[in-house]
């Protein structure tokens, strides 16, 4: 019931809600939103070869019903999606974080903040009520990495997971030609583009300027934005390497997960050290133009390791079939940016609830149509991946 009185019938699919999310932001914010890197050719493929996935419905078979629900980490989740990390999350919409968060623990699924949004651990951890993950941007000193991991551990964060494909900022024409490099510069297109989306103006002016909340702790006070850039180059570690990771493995005794492993040298490594998931991720096509879909990597991965550790993928996933998709190529578990993100954009407090709200209607449609029970089954229905 409490989904039916979250969806909004005007705004029946993702698409719907990118639209008006368009209309509603300033140009930047869509633009660092929507952009991949260099010619947006892997943004465009993660979408795409979506289509290329055939499933097969069996109408006659004996069939008592669908459950959505997927147990992950020894939690049964009441949908096999969640939230992917987003960075600077308050530019596109305020406080979208909480909102997001919030939502997420209404519907029992998954919330992952990154190091770079704009709530603070211990905000995210008191509106979920501890029930979020937390996605770590390697700290280039060891006392910064340890005090995070303090931190979420006096939250009593269950998953951490370990981002581990930025060893280069990608080439994003759209941020440079908006001014989003760091530091980033508020210049007069953007003045005036602000102050035609006056919805999301005002709502700046009542949240604040948004900046990186858990970082907060570790800046100087007398850090100006012209100086921002400096700060985050030499905080972080571009490179993940096996040591960095091995070291982390050493003190946190939750579940850790990877982000960004796509392919197999890199999957025994995980393996090696232990790792108790992976998130086949190409960033959401920000990373690199001349690498494979997410959900490419995933079905070659999924086919090998599916039975070793959980495997996990986000990028192009816009609808419940896409979920269906997704999980007949053998993820586990499902994660959208992007769609979360039109949805808090469009409807602001209410984008959450709805966003979730539709791609979980979606989906049991999807289940109830292949005739497939439980989200265990969903391989039995793929026929092919061309």
């Amino acid at each position: 019931m409490s989904d039916l009185l979250s969806y909004d019938p005007r705004y029946p699919s993702i698409g719907d809600l990118k639209k008006k999310a368009k209309k509603r932001i300033p140009k930047f914010a869509f633009d660092y939103l929507e952009g991949g890197c260099n010619e947006e050719v892997n943004l465009l493929k993660n979408e795409t070869d979506f289509n290329d996935i055939t499933l097969m419905p069996q109408y006659l078979k004996k069939y008592e019903g669908v459950d959505t629900s997927a147990e992950l980490f020894g939690h049964r989740y009441d949908a096999p999606f969640g939230i992917a990390p987003i960075g600077l999350q308050g530019l596109m919409w305020p406080n979208s974080p909480e909102i997001l968060a919030k939502a997420a623990l209404k519907h029992n699924i998954p919330y992952i903040l990154s190091t770079v949004s704009t709530s603070s651990i211990e905000r995210i951890a008191e509106v979920s009520e501890g029930k979020f993950w937390y996605q770590l941007y390697h700290p280039a000193k060891t006392t910064m990495r340890d005090d995070i991991l303090q931190r979420l551990r006096d939250v009593d964060c269950k998953v951490l997971v370990v981002l581990v494909d930025v060893p280069s900022f990608g080439i994003r024409y759209r941020e440079i030609k908006a001014g989003l490099s760091m530091p980033p510069k508020m210049n007069i297109n953007n003045i005036f583009q602000s102050c035609i989306r006056p919805a999301w103006s005002l709502s700046t002016l009542q949240h604040g300027i948004p900046e990186f909340a858990t970082l907060k702790k570790y800046m100087d006070k007398s850090l100006n934005m012209g100086q921002l850039g400096q700060f985050m180059n030499a905080s972080f570690d571009k490179r993940v390497d096996v040591d960095k990771i091995a070291a982390i493995r050493d003190q946190w005794k939750g579940k850790l997960v990877l982000k960004g492993v796509v392919s197999e040298q890199d999957m025994e490594k995980t393996l090696a050290l232990g790792a108790d998931g992976i998130i086949v991720s190409n960033h959401g096509g920000r990373q690199i133009d001349a690498g494979e879909s997410s959900v490419r990597s995933l079905h070659t991965l999924a086919a090998k390791y599916s039975d070793k550790l959980t495997i996990m993928m986000d990028g192009g996933v816009r609808s419940g079939p896409d979920i269906a998709r997704a999980m007949a190529c053998g993820a586990k578990f499902t994660f959208m940016g992007r769609p979360f993100m039109y949805g808090v954009s469009a409807l602001g407090k209410k984008g959450g609830d709805h966003t979730i709200a539709v791609l979980k209607t979606q989906f049991k449609q999807a289940m109830e149509q292949l005739c497939c029970e439980k989200v265990e089954a969903l391989p039995e229905t793929l026929i092919s991946f061309k």
